[in-house]
């Protein structure tokens, strides 16, 4: 009865197998015999009955095998699939204890064109690890042992090597691509398939745009027919002979599996990763923020944010047609103010068609409110987000002070217009930012107009705590910053930077190798600012203190003053809250009070408390009690000008 046809290339694989584990038999029964006829037969039928090369063909064909090796091979994947196989291994190495497994010596006595070199380190059966030997023996009669990844490839599953599994993870490409990132992916594929199997150099994706490096890669790998998975730099072992053990396990997958390899180095390059990228072979990327050079050969392409006009296409692709119509020109507005990278893009996109389409939606408030929502994810983790207490018309300024301040909230409103519809844009690409200098001592109102500009804008404001992104180690401080403005170009945010002479300070004269990289921390903060498209609202008690270089490239400086006695009378008359029992309060008296503006919300306060605990309204009384308390902790008790004629 002939046996039933397989159904699959699976299936016929698993009878090839059969087929050649009986022909293995056969030589271990009757050494020196050649197969029977039906032997030879089954053989033949299996092979015709292929769609495809075998998995034990492909490996012969991938590693260079020699018949004697591909027997070896078969030989030891027998003991693990063939029961009777290895009762005629352990027959044979009767002599030795009858062990079932394979021994180089049982090679050499058994099968046919046996030579000594297979077992040679270099030689691919040691060489890609197909197969283990026992190292507690001699060579020729240790245990041969068939890597568990390489039996499961011959039975014709191909799953990456469960050592690696936990280190690796499918690189997937974004659903679009902005046109300069879908270019590079097209030339890394165009140099693949022109290098026709000879070496590679390892194609290095620098730039701001973390999410797009991985996007780049899989698309190049899928262009030129392979699969591609990413593995994290910081995961490369540090031990030289685990990396080494690792680099050989993905040599292997490399060709079993047909991947290239995307190396995430977007935060930092360690040494580890860095030999394992310069070693590694076929095709093989890394994404890094900052350029890198390598001993290996490599190629070196920019995968940076999507300009506006690309976020504006992206928006659309990625909304999908209706509800890009349905946003209309807040698609714009979006794109222009929010810098975001490519993946966040995609993602904000998809998560906010939906709202988009539903009745009554408000396709501005939507979008606008989306994009700072998916901006704030990364600079909340650098800086403090402040909620905008104060609005305009809480500011008591002068008229001047006021107006710019009113200029600066224009720009910020009309920045699509003046630089897209304009073409300020495209006349200049450096000082499109709002780099402003609020100036003045404490508690004058410079936080206070800030919140107010953060209000009438509808943008984020985020405090910079200078001691977290100063360090005394030498180059932290740029890194951070860096970190910082590329987090703040995802929404454009006001960044805060409260007493800015501490890090914006004078750059000294180089007397010793601090004030050389002090100085190289200034020109770095000098660089980014000039490129950063948002608001930097920059805070000082003592503009002489800020560097003159820093000045020039200032857009606005607004002088927060002393507020006059009229001035602080309008503030007194706004202090306290309209629910809060007040009687007989002067405001006229009250502004004798040598008060910053702050001051006077911090005396307001207290004289609240002092009223509620007595259980009366808030008097005169309760005031001048408060504002000596203030006084003491300034250390400058009030004058007898100030108090005088108090009720």
């Amino acid at each position: 009865m002939n046996a039933r046809a397989p159904t699959g290339w699976t299936e016929a694989n698993q009878q090839l197998l059969a087929a050649e584990f009986t022909r293995l038999r056969t030589r271990l029964r009757k050494p020196g015999s050649r197969p029977p006829r039906h032997g030879a037969q089954q053989l033949a039928q299996a092979r015709a009955a292929m769609d495809g090369d075998a998995a034990i063909d492909q490996l012969t064909a991938i590693f260079g095998l020699s018949a004697f090796e591909r027997d070896l091979l078969l030989l030891c994947a027998g003991i693990e699939m063939d029961a009777v196989l290895a009762d005629l291994c352990a027959h044979a190495n009767g002599r030795s204890g009858g062990q079932r497994h394979a021994s180089f010596a049982l090679a050499l006595a058994e099968l046919e064109g046996a030579h000594w070199s297979a077992l040679s380190p270099q030689r691919p059966l040691r060489r890609w690890r197909l197969l283990d030997v026992d190292d507690t023996a001699d060579l020729s009669t240790a245990r041969l042992r068939i890597d568990e990844r390489v039996l499961h490839y011959l039975a014709g599953l191909n799953e990456p090597d469960a050592r690696l599994r936990p280190l690796l993870r499918p690189a997937l490409p974004l659903p679009h691509a902005a046109p300069a990132h879908a270019e590079a992916s097209e030339q890394i594929a165009a140099q693949v398939a022109a290098a026709k199997g000879k070496p590679l150099p390892v194609f290095v994706l620098e730039g701001d745009d973390a999410g797009a490096h991985e996007d780049v890669a899989a698309r190049a790998a899928h262009a030129a027919g392979l699969a591609c998975l990413a593995l994290a730099a910081e995961d490369v072992p540090a031990d030289a002979a685990e990396r080494n053990a690792m680099l050989t396990l993905w040599q292997r997958e490399a060709v079993l599996l047909g991947a290239g390899l995307y190396v995430d180095a977007t935060d930092g390059l360690p040494p580890a990763a860095r030999h394992l990228v310069e070693q590694v072979g076929g095709l093989c990327l890394v994404g890094v923020r900052e350029p890198v050079a390598l001993r290996a050969a490599s190629r070196h392409y920019p995968v940076t944010r999507p300009q506006e006009a690309d976020r504006r296409t992206l928006w659309r692709q990625a909304l999908g047609p209706q509800a890009a119509a349905r946003a209309g020109q807040a698609v714009d507005h979006a794109a222009s103010q929010f810098g975001l990278d490519s993946r966040t893009l995609q993602l904000t996109a998809a998560a906010l068609a939906p709202a988009l389409l539903a009745d009554g939606a408000d396709p501005a408030a939507v979008l606008w409110q989306g994009c700072a929502q998916a901006s704030r994810r990364r600079l909340d983790g650098l800086a403090q987000r402040l909620t905008p207490a104060a609005g305009w018309n809480d500011l008591v300024l002068p008229e001047p002070q006021l107006a710019v301040l009113r200029q600066i909230a224009a720009h910020l409103r009309q920045r699509y217009r003046v630089h897209q519809d304009w073409g300020f844009a495209a006349a200049q690409s450096r000082g499109l930012g709002l780099a402003t200098l609020f100036t003045g001592e404490s508690g004058t109102g410079k936080t206070m107009a800030a919140e107010a500009l953060a209000r009438e804008t509808g943008l984020d404001l985020y405090r910079i705590d200078l001691s977290a992104v100063v360090s005394k180690y030498i180059g932290e401080t740029e890194k951070n910053l860096r970190r910082l403005f590329e987090a703040a170009e995802d929404g454009g945010a006001i960044l805060l930077f409260d007493e800015a002479d501490a890090l914006f300070g004078k750059r000294s004269e180089v007397k010793d190798s601090h004030d050389r990289y002090a100085n190289i921390e200034i020109s770095y903060l000098l660089q980014r600012m000039e490129f950063y498209r948002g608001l930097a609202v920059l805070t000082t008690n003592l503009k002489s203190n800020l560097d003159s270089a820093f000045l020039r490239r200032l857009r606005f400086v607004v002088q927060f003053p002393f507020p006059d006695q009229d001035l602080r009378a309008r503030i007194w008359r706004g202090v306290f809250p309209a629910a809060t029992p007040t009687r007989d309060l002067d405001p006229r008296q009250l502004a004798r009070l040598n008060l910053t503006g702050g001051s006077i919300r911090n005396v307001a306060l207290n004289a609240a408390f002092l009223a509620a605990d007595a259980g009366s309204d808030v008097t005169m009384a309760h005031v001048l009690q408060a504002a000596h308390a203030e006084a003491a902790k300034r250390e400058r008790p009030l004058a007898d000008a100030e108090t005088r004629g108090w009720p």
